[in-house]
């Protein structure tokens, strides 16, 4: 082994491996390691220019004496050799003789340590196993390597991040995680650990990570490069900052993202969105934004408005803005052979190829992907929703589709401009979500917000709200969502939502979902974005209708808030009121998310790491740093237990009870509450005398 200094870079050589170590920001390092002769130079989500550190670098001769190395049964041994510590800011990190490497806090605890099992003299967890902790494989006959890093699993060591996973774990420590995006599945592979650092993966390849008992192991099926990031920090927040300004933070919200968003499967017509518009503000109910759902479109891959449904966009477009409501429009990337802009998408090399036959999606069409990590197809795509769309004033874009949902997940058949989709799949909603971002900035619009059902890391500096796809409506797909919106927060992904009342299954007749639909509408009042949406059983009763061969889609069953019950219309009333009183509430979280990385929602942990207890938490959260918010996640229920975090006095919003800290209250929660405590005197006008609807 051979370690060279070359500026600020740390360069260790090994036979034909080639290893570096950056520093990359405060308190942060980026470790890349290539088997060919140059580093591939993809940046991937590490692009932001961050705050320029110089490391210190040190090089000390040590034997197996020093504690760090020496293992009882190896302490007749005294061979030495050269050890490095590389430091930036806060963070260490220390190359054994053999090269391999362990992090450190300024404090000298150890943070993380790779995984290794070789046979040697001087390596505390020697074995005969030969296990090392990176390897880049070749894979035969091409030019293209498979990957694996490892790691040393930590006693007691808690895992937080990792982006949206329909599994219920806000701890993913013993979780095993595939590496790709899925519809309601979102790989952003961030954590934050209990132990003080956070960790990104900086690779979009298809692979895997498991944070097994034994040991942590990411892989890539086929890649260039290990390229990861290191940070730690004194407080969740630290880590949080220091991993946003690496890979970038969030614009300010739009003002109308603050407010409530109606949505449903679909409006088929003008006249029919038009009429829930005037309906809600004749009630004096507030709304800042409608959408225009999917298949409002001749066919998919025109990019504009079916003329004998939509006949005046415009128009619309107008009387909604006087009313004060923003509309938002569905986009899909799906082109459709039949489609005016396909022959020419096809010859510009804008369609995703594939390397195996001809794999068309062909749900109600025969259709291709626009390769979204293509610069070209971006503007393409983007420049045809500006004539259509924008010109008529629409600026806020629904982004579907966009992990994307292929028909099979088989990734070793895709191949984009970035490269073959087993290496790059991950950031396609990245350069979905950029296209719009360039083109709207473009246009000169500086409040920018584009609604996105997958992210990558680097997603939220192009104004994504992700949302956590085509889930189920029952009170286990309600949970599994808190944990899914807690865990794209930690990951930096700040603005989230989902699917108020789940969007498949739910029947607005039946009182088991309308129950459900009250719970999740007021937990939908503390969440990043307020918005209502579901495709409603049955949604399919009507005739099938086709249009010169394509098939035309229902309206879908009602989803306003007059929908589920004259008893509960009051009730869902009353928290659109509730969420109007906190906008400025919200603004101030959402300036946090913009300036520091901040979360919107956050784990206890994140304003009490000194609590114990609060990582443990799952079944409720912090919005902003001072409304703690439990939901109600299970059906007949009329209280329910609340975790207090100690260091902090805490006020029943509904009573005006105060608890101390450090204890489980059990607090009234009637169908018309969602229970939320108030931090440390703090007073918002959650529940004002005379607003809460009976039960």
């Amino acid at each position: 082994m051979q370690v060279t200094r070359e500026g600020k870079r740390l360069i260790i050589t090994s036979g034909a491996s080639t290893l570096w170590i950056d520093p990359w920001g405060r308190d942060s390092v980026r470790v890349r390691m290539t088997m060919e002769s140059e580093m591939d130079p993809h940046d991937w989500a590490l692009t932001e220019k961050v705050e320029d550190t110089t490391p210190v670098i040190t090089f000390r001769e040590v034997d197996t004496t020093d504690p760090w190395y020496r293992g009882d049964e190896y302490s007749k041994y005294h061979q030495t050799g050269t050890e490095v510590t590389y430091t930036s800011g806060k963070l260490t990190v220390r190359i054994n003789p053999e090269g391999w490497l362990s992090y450190f806090n300024q404090r000298g605890e150890l943070l993380l340590e790779e995984y290794w099992r070789n046979r040697n003299r001087i390596n505390r967890y020697s074995t005969s196993l030969r296990i090392p902790a990176r390897e880049l494989k070749p894979i035969p006959g091409t030019s293209d390597f498979s990957l694996s890093a490892r790691f040393e699993a930590q006693e007691g060591e808690m895992i937080f991040g990792m982006g949206q996973y329909q599994d219920g774990q806000l701890n993913k420590k013993g979780c095993v995680l595939e590496l790709c995006h899925r519809n309601s599945q979102a790989s952003v592979p961030f954590y934050l650990s209990s132990r003080g650092y956070g960790f990104f993966w900086n690779n979009p390849a298809i692979g895997q990570c498991v944070f097994g008992e034994n040991r942590t192991e990411w892989t890539a099926r086929s890649t260039k490069k290990m390229d990861y990031f290191v940070t730690c920090g004194d407080t969740p927040a630290d880590i949080e900052r220091n991993y946003s300004a690496a890979t970038g933070r969030t614009p300010m919200m739009p003002e109308y993202g603050l407010g409530y968003w109606q949505c449903k499967l679909r409006y088929r017509t003008q006249e029919e969105l038009l009429s829930v518009a005037r309906k809600h503000k004749a009630l004096g109910l507030p709304m800042d934004a409608i959408v225009v759902d999917f298949f409002h479109w001749t066919r998919q891959g025109d990019f504009r408005f079916e003329p004998l449904d939509w006949p005046d966009p415009e128009a619309m477009v107008k009387e909604l803005r006087e009313m004060g409501i923003e509309t938002v429009v569905s986009v899909w990337p799906t082109i459709d052979e039949r489609s005016e802009n396909f022959s020419e998408m096809a010859e510009k090399g804008y369609l995703v190829r594939t390397d195996r036959g001809n794999d068309t999606m062909t749900w109600m069409g025969a259709t291709l992907y626009f390769d979204a990590t293509h610069p070209g197809a971006q503007r393409f795509v983007f420049e045809k929703c500006r004539d259509n769309y924008y010109t008529k004033g629409i600026r806020c874009f629904w982004l579907d589709e966009a992990e994307p949902e292929y028909g099979s997940y088989e990734f070793d058949n895709y191949r984009y401009h970035a490269g073959p989709a087993l290496q790059t799949s991950n950031i396609y909603p990245v350069g979905y979500a950029k296209g719009f971002y360039d083109g709207l900035k473009g246009e000169g619009e500086t409040e920018i917000m584009s609604l996105t059902r997958c992210a990558w890391a680097g997603s939220q500096k192009y104004a994504v709200l992700a949302w956590s796809g085509d889930i189920y409506s029952s009170f286990r797909a309600m949970r599994e969502q808190l944990q899914a919106g807690l865990s794209m927060e930690m990951a930096g992904i700040p603005w989230w939502t989902c699917d108020l009342g789940g969007f498949m299954g739910g029947d607005i007749s039946d009182p088991a979902f309308r129950e459900l639909l009250v719970r999740w509408f007021a937990w939908g009042c503390f969440l990043p974005v307020f918005r209502m949406h579901g495709e409603r059983s049955p949604w399919f009763e009507r005739e099938q209708e086709y249009r010169n061969g394509v098939r035309q889609l229902t309206s879908g069953q009602d989803n306003e808030v007059w929908s589920f019950g004259e008893e509960n219309t009051p009730i869902l009333e009353s928290f659109l009121f509730l969420r109007e009183r906190l906008r400025p509430y919200v603004r101030a979280c959402m300036e946090a998310a913009h300036t520091d990385g901040a979360p919107v929602m956050r784990p206890l942990f994140y304003e009490f790491p000194e609590d114990g207890d609060a990582w443990k938490v799952q079944d409720c959260y912090l919005f902003g740093p001072d409304l703690l918010v439990a939901p109600v996640m299970e059906p007949g229920v009329s209280e329910r237990q609340v975790y207090l975090p100690r260091g902090a006095t805490w006020r029943d919003a509904f009573t005006g009870k105060t608890y101390p800290g450090g204890q489980t209250v059990t607090v009234p929660a009637p169908l018309s509450v969602i229970p939320v405590l108030m931090r440390d005197g703090k007073d918002y006008p959650i529940y004002p005398k005379g607003t809460i609807q009976n039960p």
